[in-house]
């Protein structure tokens, strides 16, 4: 067994680089945080070609290092019809990125002793006792059988996807149709004032698993149900519950889920190739579920942790360094640092392959391979077009938002990514 004893000045760095993180992002330089303003040019010149070749309308890029914002640029139009410029500003439809940002307001009331992980969700949500699993289905009729589950659905299995609750519109025939029966919705944002996350969550209980909760990774509707589950918890709708405990305290002033009239005009419009054309965008008229486009423009009342969130790239940097500064920011804690050591561990058992923390995507040392990002790096993006990650080793946050429902050049984040880490030379 090897044993490592730390000099003391080796353990007062350690202590120093803790106590300094910084408490909000500031501007800074490039080169004084060990990255080459050259080679950032390069995301420039990327950013640019795609758009001249028609496979995206816009782009906002984000690079924050040491708590420092190092790059920020827009690129491209928000409308394209109108030549409105793109801003840095412009608010994007995150979809499921609203998920880590469920999760931690679940986590707070966990700290608050509201819970305990492995507790069945039906002790809370009492519809959910006694789950089924889908045993067979009519396709003629959409009728089914299911079967007793093998154990009930726990809060953590919600936490990472491994309930057994699927999604509807982008999940399988069979629950798309059993879900679209039901009326239970896929949560990117409904756009109307009648329905409202409690009644469909409990319609959502009622329905079959797609598996035994525990036994394998299905993405699904479970962060919507954890969103009912703060309602449950705390007394406050769930986007009260954000605005008060989350947004305001970190200062996300352009985050939510139904624009107020006067950040309506900076939403980005929404847009999707025409059939058989990968170079040709047109604005998108329909969604999941046949939902309107502009649904944060609307009165709506359907509050999806899941999906329906909208904000600026800037505000969800805010939410990201919170993590990096191990559950504080502008001054306010919101996560103990263990609290967050345990949301960045992977949670997730052989035989499952997936890496998942309690609400973020996870790069281990099993699939560390894959990309560059340094181990404990944590991940996620949203059905837009949007994606982020931060890399804690390398007190790296970066983003990359455009504006494309069912993106046919999904490589331009992937390419990103090697942009950025090519980008630092400390």
């Amino acid at each position: 067994m090897k044993i490592f004893i730390f000099s003391l000045p080796l353990a007062l760095m350690i202590s120093n680089a803790f106590a300094q993180s910084p408490k909000t992002l500031t501007p800074g330089k490039p080169e004084e945080n060990g990255i080459s303003s050259e080679r950032l040019a390069r995301i420039d010149q990327a950013m640019n070609e795609y758009i001249t070749k028609g496979y995206i309308p816009g782009a906002v890029a984000l690079i924050v290092r040491n708590g420092k914002i190092i790059y920020e640029k827009s690129f491209g139009f928000s409308d394209i019809e109108n030549k409105a410029p793109l801003k840095t500003d412009n608010i994007f439809r995150i979809a499921s990125q609203s998920k880590a940002i469920t999760s931690l307001a679940v986590m707070m009331l966990w700290e608050e002793g509201k819970f305990t992980l492995d507790e069945p969700i039906s002790k809370y949500i009492p519809e959910f006792k006694n789950p089924k699993v889908l045993v067979w289905f009519n396709e003629k009729d959409s009728s089914y059988s299911a079967q007793p589950a093998k154990s009930e659905i726990t809060i953590r299995q919600l936490l990472t996807h491994s309930s057994g609750i699927s999604y509807a519109a982008i999940g399988t025939k069979e629950f798309n149709a059993i879900y679209a029966k039901a009326h239970v919705p896929s949560g990117i944002g409904i756009g109307n004032t009648s329905d409202v996350l409690a009644d469909k969550m409990k319609i959502l209980g009622t329905l079959p698993l797609r598996h035994n909760p525990g036994e394998q990774w299905t993405y699904g509707l479970n962060t919507d149900l954890l969103g009912y589950f703060v309602e449950v918890l705390s007394g406050l709708s769930f986007d009260e519950f954000l605005h008060q405990r989350i947004f305001k305290p970190l200062g996300m002033n352009d985050t939510y889920f139904y624009l107020p009239k006067e950040k309506q005009s900076r939403l980005v419009s929404l847009y999707e190739f025409k059939k058989d054309k990968d170079n040709e965008l047109v604005k998108a008229s329909v969604i999941y579920d046949k939902v309107e486009p502009n649904y944060p423009n609307t009165l709506g009342k359907y509050f999806s942790g899941g999906a329906g969130l909208s904000s600026t790239i800037e505000d969800y940097a805010k939410f990201l360094q919170l993590f990096l500064n191990k559950g504080e920011y502008n001054g306010a804690r919101l996560l103990s640092r263990k609290t967050v050591e345990l949301m960045l561990t992977n949670q997730l058992q052989s035989p499952i392959t997936e890496r998942f923390g309690l609400g973020f995507g996870l790069e281990t040392l099993e699939n560390d391979y894959k990309s560059p990002y340094s181990i404990g790096s944590f991940s996620w993006g949203g059905a837009f077009s949007t994606s982020y990650w931060a890399d804690p080793k390398e007190k790296l946050i970066a983003l990359i938002y455009t504006n494309i429902y069912s993106n046919k050049h999904g490589e331009l984040q992937e390419k990103y990514k090697a942009l950025v880490y090519q980008s630092i030379v400390d």
